[in-house]
């Protein structure tokens, strides 16, 4: 028979263990799964599919001039998006990724696990092909018609607050890489850059996000036309942004 003071001390034993076992749980394992949680929000969580080979470009190389001159973007995308997708290939049948049940962009947010070649290519293709869809004919006044506008103003102050904030991201973006507009797991539209062929998809990247908008600031980009006056690239690229697809992306989000 149990007397009062053991049941009490039983009890109280049992509180406690369960107690120890939440604090534990919270000091290791519970930020764990809320990482994974948001880490699977950004990759799972509406970002854009892409494939792991090459499409055909949406428009003709002639399509974005006077922005952005055709033989630029024959060369762009024929010989530098081509490597990155070729090269891409030869990485998934080397390290086993089986491309018929992966999607990229999973790939993606666990490349840490990957070679640098898979880093690099995987990155450099999914960019391009999200690059591709991002632009249009250019139009003078180009500001976006949708809902994304409120967003922007809500989250940036402007529309022209952002796109200061967002060129700013490309102008400083030393060396080779990209500049992003990312919705972020919290619903807030935020813009950064990713060096070389990262971006906000990757397990690796300080800036994470659903990408939204992405710019290609590498010189291959636009050195024929404007050398070394990237800024002038990136004011004059405003008017080809395709903003319905921005809108796209953001509701798919």
């Amino acid at each position: 028979m149990n007397t009062p003071g053991k049941k009490n001390r039983r009890d109280f034993l049992k509180a406690t263990g369960k107690a120890g076992l939440a604090a534990g749980l919270s000091a290791t394992i519970l930020p764990a799964l809320a990482s994974v949680s948001n880490n699977e929000q950004i990759v799972n969580g509406g970002a854009e599919d892409v494939l792991f080979t090459q499409r055909p470009l949406p428009y003709a190389f002639a399509a974005l001039e006077p922005v952005i001159d055709a033989m630029t973007m024959e060369i762009h995308y024929m010989k530098h998006a081509a490597a990155y997708a070729n090269n891409l290939a030869d990485a998934v049948k080397a390290e086993g990724v089986d491309t018929e049940k992966e999607q990229l962009r999973w790939l993606l947010g666990k490349i840490s696990k990957y070679s640098a070649k898979m880093r690099n290519n995987g990155g450099g293709h999914y960019n391009h092909e999200f690059f591709w869809k991002t632009m249009q004919a250019p139009a003078e006044d180009n500001s976006p018609q949708s809902a994304i506008t409120k967003f922007i103003i809500r989250d940036f102050g402007s529309f022209e607050a952002f796109k200061t904030q967002f060129t700013d991201a490309g102008k400083n973006r030393f060396g080779s890489g990209w500049a992003w507009l990312v919705k972020s797991a919290d619903g807030k539209l935020v813009v950064g850059s990713t060096p070389n062929q990262d971006n906000p998809l990757m397990d690796v990247s300080d800036l994470k996000g659903i990408p939204l908008l992405g710019l290609d600031v590498w010189e291959h980009a636009y050195y024929l036309k404007y050398q070394n006056r990237r800024p002038d690239y990136i004011n004059a690229w405003w008017k080809t942004v395709n903003w319905k697809i921005v809108q796209q992306r953001y509701d798919m989000a």
